[in-house]
């Protein structure tokens, strides 16, 4: 049975966060809108990572590192997160599915580990071109099944962002498909959801966005997704059946051009009957959470998170 999508609108856009937005409209955005996609760039992009060893974890945070889930992986626990916590995050990092890693985003996920008071498992899944996006989608869910041998699934959340928020859907997605059970939440940060970009160029937020130009997202879908239909249940979160997934929390900022993507997914799970609570905050970029040392809202954001991870795993949830 169809519901409805609660649709909250977060107000508030600190100096903090327009400060960040004015520096990746200045500097950003131009440098994404003239950088090839060819070969060499591409092989360059993984140095991302590297370089983000530069950022330093909270302090308190402790970092482990697994060889099970099939592809790299590691613990992150914020302060205070015990290691042997039934309950989990189960975490795929954005980067447009050919950059960034678990050093981009260990000092966001050790925010979220803190925030919610659970280990997160973050995974960094094969990128393109190297393999195909379907390989990415394998390693996601083996991780996830990787997690089954030790964790209920109803003590599991899946979240990412962005390619990742693509990823944190289309995962339990396929592993439905492949009858592993549903995990007990999602929760996507300005997620890639519709391998269409028309609708995206067409959007208000194509002239707003401070760091995603639209068009170039042609590109990336070119790249990534060569070849394919665009409708394709498997490879498409909008166009999937959703009707097997959890209750899910999207969050995006309300002058990112992937606005598009998440007000279509919110839609398309309450039409399948799937909970779902849209949150768009004012004034915010691209996966602004990670740029929480500028923001506040960033913080706020974050917090959020880990409260629906753990209203999704707890069990008077579960028992309604």
């Amino acid at each position: 049975m169809a519901v409805a999508a609660v649709i909250e609108e977060r107000p508030g856009c600190g100096r903090g966060a327009r400060l960040a937005a004015r520096l990746m409209r200045r500097f950003m955005r131009p440098l994404v809108t003239r950088l090839p996609w060819t070969p060499f760039t591409l092989r360059l992009a993984p140095l991302l990572d590297l370089a983000a060893a530069l950022l330093v974890p909270p302090r308190g945070t402790r970092v482990t590192r697994v060889d099970g889930p099939g592809c790299a992986a590691e613990w992150v626990r914020g302060r205070g997160v015990p290691a042997d916590s039934r309950r989990v995050i189960l975490y795929f990092h954005g980067g447009g599915f050919v950059a960034c890693g678990l050093r981009t985003h260990r000092r966001m996920i050790a925010r979220i580990s803190q925030a919610a008071g659970m280990p997160v498992l973050s995974v960094a899944y094969r990128l393109q071109p190297r393999v195909t996006i379907q390989t990415s989608i394998d390693d996601c869910v083996g991780a996830y099944r990787w997690l089954l041998d030790s964790h209920a699934p109803d003590d599991i959340v899946i979240a990412g962002d962005s390619a990742g928020g693509y990823l944190a859907f289309m995962a339990p997605i396929h592993a439905l498909r492949a009858g592993l059970p549903r995990p007990a939440g999602i929760a996507a940060l300005s997620p890639f959801a519709d391998l269409d970009i028309d609708a995206k160029i067409a959007h208000a937020n194509a002239a707003l966005d401070p760091f995603i130009p639209a068009p170039r997202l042609r590109d990336m879908v070119r790249t990534c997704f060569p070849d394919a239909d665009l409708t394709d249940p498997w490879l498409s979160p909008v166009h999937a059946d959703l009707s097997g997934l959890p209750p899910t929390l999207i969050h995006v900022g309300s002058i990112e051009v992937l606005l598009a993507d998440a007000e279509l997914m919110a839609e398309r799970l309450g039409a399948a009957g799937v909970p779902c609570t849209l949150q768009i905050w004012e004034g915010q970029a691209h996966v602004f959470q990670i740029f929480a040392d500028l923001s506040r809202e960033g913080l706020t954001a974050i917090k959020e998170i880990g409260s629906f991870a753990r209203r999704a795993t707890s069990p008077h949830t579960r028992a309604a």
